[in-house]
């Protein structure tokens, strides 16, 4: 039986879209302005991650303590909330539509590892989030997901793949518990 062996593990073929200093500033600036509590306005952290490449809607809201990998990875619509101790490791595309709210705690992961190459392979996947999506707190977004229009992912769920529009999920794997209904 084959085993593991991480010191044969390589991704040299991954290419980040960066260049090792963009990476390098980059990490200290999230560290100092994306990921710490001490930056209270939303304007300056939009500002930041448009220098460094993410394309950024108008009336965006980042709170304090969220995480993002690579910025120039990062597409947010229009009027999109991000939460604290959001976590986008972006690894590959994110593209969030329009009115979508990524709650506290929320994760989305766009790299994984094959599990049954002995090399333990790096597996990556973009993710969007279509219009009006909503991302609840401590929910998990896996790669090559697309939460479609209006979709759910209640608190603490585990999308492992493509939610269908206005519809809410939940659980670990998130499976369709019922359609979701907008009042005026």
């Amino acid at each position: 039986m084959e085993k593991i062996d991480l010191n044969t593990y390589d991704n040299s073929w991954y290419q980040t879209g960066g260049s090792k200093i963009k990476m390098l500033v980059w990490y200290f600036v999230n560290e100092l302005c994306m990921n710490s509590g001490w930056l209270f306005v939303s304007s300056i952290r939009r500002s930041i991650l448009r220098i460094f490449g993410a394309k950024i809607g108008k009336g965006v809201v980042i709170k304090p303590h969220v995480s993002i990998k690579y910025p120039w990875r990062l597409s947010i619509g229009d009027n999109c909330w991000i939460g604290e101790n959001v976590w986008i490791d972006n690894l590959a595309e994110v593209t969030i539509g329009d009115n979508v709210c990524i709650s506290q705690g929320a994760m989305l992961l766009c790299g994984n590892h094959n599990y049954k190459k002995t090399t333990f392979d790096l597996m990556i996947g973009e993710i969007k989030l279509e219009d009006g999506a909503w991302i609840c707190a401590k929910s998990v977004v896996c790669p090559g997901v697309t939460m479609k229009s209006h979709s759910i992912l209640t608190v603490g769920s585990m999308a492992t793949k493509d939610c269908e529009a206005y519809s809410i999920y939940q659980g670990n794997p998130a499976v369709k518990i019922k359609e979701r209904e907008i009042e005026d």
